[in-house]
């Protein structure tokens, strides 16, 4: 147990140097050499590197220090003490390595789409091992536990906007930053979105039909994936219905609607994007350490 907990630590700690240095790439190398306005507490530090160039890590490490005492009581110990670890690498990342690597000048709409993809994966890194950069993060995840049914890139997107917004009044006072930081707050969260939940995204698909067993045994035989029988009933016509549903990913779902269409032209099929799937076939299904 003890070496298993040392494994975990280490491989955290790992991760937090990978996306540390991707945030300090996107936001020293690329936002602060094309005076963009950033996201998130980082955002709020490079307006101090802005105006007073001040350290923009030790700025965001000392701005963390009352959001990180307001949100403890929400997040919990154990998240809070991840955080810190985290905070502390990623920080010191940004004020000692970024500045040791080369400086992009050049196009800013490049500029733009490299700090949000790269600060995106970064945070989402991150946030897979169940961690955070602190500051704005510390809101989201209370945000996030408050309404579990909002997605992390979408609250990423609402705060993170607002931070540029005074990024751009205070510093820049440059319409083109304004849009520039939108594009950056945009990439961010769907990179943050994609990469939590996307790697694991697939479709499913409900298939009302006269003919259930024929549609699930082509469903076997074209992905390989078995498919559950429902009941249903036509609110109209009041008639008993047969619903096939199948979860599978993107590319076997065109060949299951084809042949669905082959054995029954009259089948309505319902087909939806599924941010994540786990279970037999997919993702395994985590499973808690007992106590």
């Amino acid at each position: 147990m003890r070496y298993t907990g040392i494994k975990r630590l280490a491989a955290d700690i790992l991760v937090d140097i990978a996306g540390g240095i991707l945030i300090a790439l996107g936001t020293y190398n690329f936002a602060a050499a094309s005076n963009f306005p950033m996201v998130g507490l980082n955002g709020i530090a490079l307006i101090f590197y802005q105006l007073f160039n001040t350290p923009i890590g030790l700025v965001a490490m000392l701005l963390n220090v009352p959001i990180a005492i307001g949100c403890y009581r929400i997040l919990g110990k154990d998240f809070f003490v991840r955080s810190i670890r985290t905070i502390i690498i990623t920080s010191v990342i940004m004020d000692c390595v970024a500045p040791m690597l080369p400086v992009y000048t050049g196009d800013r709409m490049l500029a733009a789409v490299c700090t949000g993809i790269l600060s995106g994966l970064g945070y989402a890194l991150i946030y897979m091992r169940n961690s955070s950069t602190g500051g704005a993060d510390f809101v989201m995840m209370s945000i996030k536990a408050k309404r579990p049914h909002l997605s992390l890139g979408k609250i990423a997107f609402a705060t993170d906007f607002l931070v540029v917004l005074i990024g751009v009044i205070v510093v820049t006072r440059d319409i083109d930053s304004l849009i520039y930081g939108a594009i950056i707050s945009y990439l961010l969260s769907m990179m943050v979105d994609k990469v939590m939940y996307g790697v694991d995204s697939g479709k499913m698909t409900l298939i009302v039909t006269d003919y259930p067993r024929e549609v699930a045994e082509k469903i076997d035989e074209l992905a390989g994936r078995g498919a559950t029988f429902l009941k249903a009933q036509g609110s109209y016509s009041g008639e008993e219905k047969d619903v096939v549903m199948c979860a599978c990913n993107n590319k076997q779902m065109f060949a299951i609607r084809n042949a669905v269409r082959q054995i029954d032209a009259k089948a309505f099929i319902i087909i939806m994007e599924s941010n994540e799937v786990l279970g037999e076939g997919f993702k395994e299904v985590p499973v808690s350490p007992a106590k």
